[in-house]
């Protein structure tokens, strides 16, 4: 069987039309702005319109960066995988904000993940990751039906499991915390007396990309399946540590 660490990292939908969007429903938001009832002196009506208006402009932004987590509307920057353990490979474009660049990149995925992974393991091969089913799969698949992509077939599949269905996905953030219940990957390599993350986390990805440090975001993409292989080894006993001197 072939066990495979995964992770993804996302930023902001490029397309116009997702800020277009955030931004037509900013103006109908507007429209519907009403000073308190009140307020009689127009000067003051008018500056808290104003005021109402600024907060929803501002809120416009807030909502088109955590359209980094909506597989409807973001964009997959950087995939990284390894195969039993091994060295994780990276896929990103540096040129992220081609038209294209998104396209391409899954395309690039499927062919990797072709090279790489034997046909005559695919059927048993498990996909492992760290809140894998219910994001970085999904996700994938999400984005691959948008842009037409088909997904290599052990995506396709791990993606159509549940959960608890692990022999196909084993999904570390579920298995330590249950459905339902979260753990951050950070917080459960340390408690696992794994090292943790460092400066860079997903809260900064875009700020990253961005500023020209795709490559950065694709070195720490490609760590965390290695932290993942990691954790996944303690949580199935198949790295265990030997204490010596244990009282009988």
């Amino acid at each position: 069987m072939n066990k495979i660490p995964l992770d993804i990292e996302t930023i902001p939908g490029q397309a116009a039309a997702v800020l277009d969007a955030l931004r037509a429903d900013a103006e109908a938001e507007k429209a519907e702005c009403r000073a308190p009832g009140n307020y009689k002196d127009p000067e003051k009506i008018a500056a808290n319109i104003a005021e109402q208006h600024a907060a929803i402009d501002a809120a416009v932004m807030d909502k088109w960066r955590k359209t980094s987590f909506d597989g409807a509307y973001g964009q997959i920057a950087v995939v990284s995988f390894a195969i039993d353990g091994g060295e994780p490979l990276k896929v990103w474009n540096e040129d992220w904000q081609h038209p294209q660049a998104e396209h391409f990149l899954l395309h690039s995925l499927r062919e990797v993940m072709h090279d790489t992974i034997k046909p005559q393991t695919e059927l048993a091969a498990q996909i492992i990751g760290h809140n894998v089913s219910a994001f970085d799969l999904r996700f994938l698949v999400q984005r691959s039906m948008i842009l037409g992509v088909k997904p290599h077939p052990v995506l396709a599949r791990a993606a159509a499991c549940k959960p608890w269905e692990t022999d196909r996905v084993y999904d570390t953030m579920v298995q330590w915390a249950g459905v339902g219940s979260r753990i951050s990957l950070d917080k459960l390599c340390k408690a696992l007396g794994i090292p943790g993350k460092g400066d860079l986390d997903g809260s900064k990805v875009w700020d990253y990309v961005q500023a020209g440090r795709i490559a950065e975001v694709a070195d720490y993409c490609a760590d965390d399946v290695r932290k993942v292989w990691a954790v996944y080894q303690r949580m199935t006993f198949a790295r265990v540590e030997v204490l010596e001197d244990v009282p009988a």
